[in-house]
């Protein structure tokens, strides 16, 4: 038998060794890390960009059938129910842009082209692009511990959370992101309307820290906001042009705005206001890797790192809802899990469609390899909407995919 001084030196031997095998080893499994697609390249086979206004042409002349247009055209706009009710597929906006142009485009419920709809959670994947572009700047890098940038997060533990973690909704602090199903336990809803409503990223930045960062997903709109104050404090009085000149402007988005929190921080969380057309100038970015008009706003590979799965989704036990929806970094991606046996959220739309998506409907989807960018806001209540029907019904109206 060992002494026990000698004993306790093995052990400790031992302990290391593992913990070292443990930490080399890929929080990705191989097998769907072979399985993730080539390492994405701009895909989009147009070179042009819109101007003021998009350029518009019949759907035929972009190799799509009318006819079969005109179901996906019935399926967003056939009015079920009493509109007091809210019930069935409300579709307000709808906006298809294929090789650079728009081929369909309809509204609902007295919106236009001018009018301004609220986007929701979309307004998440505005700030993975203005994270993007501090990156560029060098400004910030993912690996970035983010209590260097919010005071909020230098605690013991908190400190240990990196931009990454928040981009990929990893931090490890406690959540809850209930809206009408548990209102009075929500987070999020304290965080929107009530104690947390003068500070956000602060209330978020509050609560306790739950999961080592970095080991489990949990969809956070705090982490958004406390992505967005960073984001503030780093460009200071700057951040109002990285925002509306740097992009928006750059871009054409005119007729787009932030609703702020009560320290005067854009809520990127929820709360950006804008149009069809407008939106879909945000997927059109993407879909050239973050190049617009010969000029590049987001690093090489910043589409790709945002289109890769968030390594805690695969190290999290996962409710039935959460597999509705692949996440990237503050993007949803269509990859699924093959050893999991959880299948593409999207399994009638090609493997490298992207989104963004928001509450109660609202959507921009990217397909890179048929150049196609398509934007749905709406008002949908009863979950009877299938993103999945909605994908299929666009791919098929496709006469032949683009050569």
């Amino acid at each position: 038998m060992l002494p026990p001084k000698k004993k306790f030196i093995l052990l400790c031997a031992f302990a290391f060794i593992a913990f070292f095998s443990c930490s080399k080893k890929p929080l990705v499994p191989a097998a769907v890390r072979e399985a993730l697609p080539p390492t994405f390249e701009a895909q989009a086979k147009t070179s042009a960009y819109p101007g003021a206004e998009w350029p518009r042409t019949a759907p035929e002349k972009m190799g799509i059938n009318r006819e079969k247009l005109k179901m996906l055209e019935e399926y967003l706009f056939t009015t079920t129910g009493k509109e007091e009710e809210r019930k069935g597929i409300r579709t307000d906006v709808f906006v298809l842009v294929r090789n650079g142009n728009i081929v369909f485009e309809k509204y609902g419920r007295a919106f236009h082209k001018n009018r301004k709809h609220l986007v929701w959670s979309v307004t998440k994947s505005f700030i993975n692009t203005l994270t993007g572009m501090a990156v560029l700047d060098g400004k910030i890098k993912p690996e970035d511990k983010a209590a260097t940038y919010f005071t909020p997060l230098a605690t013991e533990g908190k400190n240990n959370i990196l931009i990454d973690h928040l981009l990929r909704m990893s931090s490890g602090l406690f959540w809850s992101e209930g809206y009408e199903a548990s209102p009075l336990k929500s987070s999020v809803i304290a965080m929107l309307y009530t104690r947390g409503r003068n500070d956000m990223a602060t209330f978020a930045a509050s609560q306790d820290l739950e999961y080592t960062p970095g080991t489990h997903w949990y969809y956070s709109s705090g982490t958004t906001n406390i992505l967005t104050a960073i984001l503030k404090n780093i460009y200071g009085n700057d951040f109002e042009n990285l925002i509306f000149q740097r992009l928006f402007k750059t871009i054409g988005m005119r007729f787009t705005t932030f609703e702020r929190d009560g320290a005067l921080t854009p809520v990127g969380s929820s709360y950006l206001y804008t149009t069809g057309q407008d939106l879909a100038r945000l997927g059109y970015l993407y879909l050239h890797d973050g190049v617009w008009q010969a000029r590049r706003l987001l690093p090489e590979k910043w589409v790709r790192y945002t289109t890769t799965m968030a390594p805690a989704y695969y190290t999290t036990e996962l409710n039935e809802e959460d597999k509705e929806d692949n996440p990237g970094a503050q993007w949803y991606i269509n990859q699924g899990i093959p050893e999991r046996n959880q299948e593409r959220p999207w399994k009638d739309a090609p493997p490298d469609t992207f989104a963004a998506l928001g509450h109660w409907g609202q959507s921009l989807f990217v397909i890179p390899s048929l150049d196609i960018v398509a934007v749905r806001l709406a008002d949908d209540r009863d979950g009877s909407f299938d993103k999945n029907r909605y994908l299929y019904l666009i791919t098929q109206s496709l006469e032949k995919k683009n050569d």
